[in-house]
């Protein structure tokens, strides 16, 4: 693909899953590594006014979840 999608939604709803299989403490990690990725804007789809590829969001999403998001 050309990279330009947006991963968010796709990520967000396998957080959804985790939860509804009971992962809870997993799925808060996966929404709050979304939500600072976000909040500090510094990597953003197209679609949301930035630059970055598909892949930088979703590694971005990822680094902040084994920060700790």
């Amino acid at each position: 693909g050309k990279g330009v999608s947006n991963p968010i939604a796709t990520i967000w709803a396998g957080a959804m899953l985790l939860e509804a299989v009971g992962e809870k403490s997993a799925a808060g990690k996966v929404i709050n590594a979304i939500e600072t990725v976000l909040r500090e804007g510094k990597v953003r789809t197209y679609d949301l006014g930035g630059n970055s590829k598909t892949s930088e969001v979703g590694d971005a999403i990822v680094s902040e979840m084994k920060m700790g998001g």
